[in-house]
């Protein structure tokens, strides 16, 4: 049975390839393109899932035919899956080279768990420029590099991890993190934290775990790391610190005294962006 517009979704991306990664872009990644498809019955139509639009569209039918659905936009129901599903069918249904600039309120209908093909990975391409926003056909001007130019100028230094899925190095002023989007419930999610922070094991290599955003419905882990630290510093101390991670993770023993301490503590550190 369809939701109503007025239903709250705790996990709007849940059931869809790459949920971690879903919530990144749509809250913490300035700049990325992501892969997807619709249904046949939606047409089979190839997506490209980006974090913003220009004027913050929701959606853009692009002059060359292709399609793009933003996630980084004001939300009109309890729902984004349901929102965004209402401004991809309307560019879908849209001539080339029309925006989606608005959606409304969302009316009960199909959520992109409905639309997209579900066997279609969700492969990740952070850009350093918004250049992508226009099609190869599109002859650029002063203005629209100008245009260009002044976006890209908000774009945070940022880097998707390799060998580990939905973690993200970024460069924020002087220092660097790492954002890890976790799959896993909340609750999970946190008694590992504690488990890991009771035992002074929740950092790797000159890093510092220092807290945890909420949004969508997941957890995402905050480290700061050692100051100047590249993306690909931390590729390898990341891979060696992920196994003690999923074993915490897979522990459901009570936890202890130390653990619980610990919990209460992590607990006070979290932000809940959404």
């Amino acid at each position: 049975m369809a939701k109503t517009p007025t239903d709250f979704v705790l996990r709007p991306f849940e059931g869809l390839p790459g949920e971690p990664d879903w919530v990144a872009l749509k809250e913490l990644v300035p700049a990325a393109t992501a892969t997807a498809r619709t249904t046949k019955g939606h047409g089979a139509r190839d997506v490209v899932v980006t974090t913003v639009l220009p004027q913050a569209w929701p959606a853009l039918h692009r002059s060359d035919g292709v399609v793009l659905l933003a996630l980084q936009t004001g939300t009109s129901s309890g729902d984004s899956s349901r929102d965004l599903s209402q401004a991809l069918l309307a560019a879908l249904d849209a001539e080339p080279g029309t925006a989606i600039e608005s959606i409304g309120l969302p009316t009960a209908g199909p959520r992109l768990q409905d639309v997209l093909d579900t066997s279609v990975p969700f492969e990740v391409t952070v850009r350093e420029s918004f250049d992508y926003w226009l099609a190869s056909d599109v002859e650029r001007t002063s203005d629209l590099d100008a245009a260009i130019e002044e976006a890209d100028a908000g774009i945070i230094d940022t880097v998707k991890l390799g060998g580990v899925e939905a973690a993200y190095w970024a460069r924020l002023g002087a220092k660097e993190f790492l954002r890890w989007a976790q799959p896993h419930d909340e609750q999970v999610v946190l008694d590992a934290l504690a488990r890991l922070h009771a035992r002074r094991a929740s950092g790797f290599d000159g890093s510092k775990f220092v807290g945890y955003f909420r949004s969508s419905g997941i957890v995402v882990p905050v480290w700061e790391l050692a100051r100047g630290s590249e993306a690909d510093d931390i590729e390898a101390p990341v891979a060696a610190f992920a196994p003690a991670f999923a074993e915490a993770l897979a522990n459901d023993a009570p936890l202890d005294a130390n653990e619980r301490r610990a919990r209460a503590g992590l607990v006070a550190r979290q932000v809940t962006l959404r």
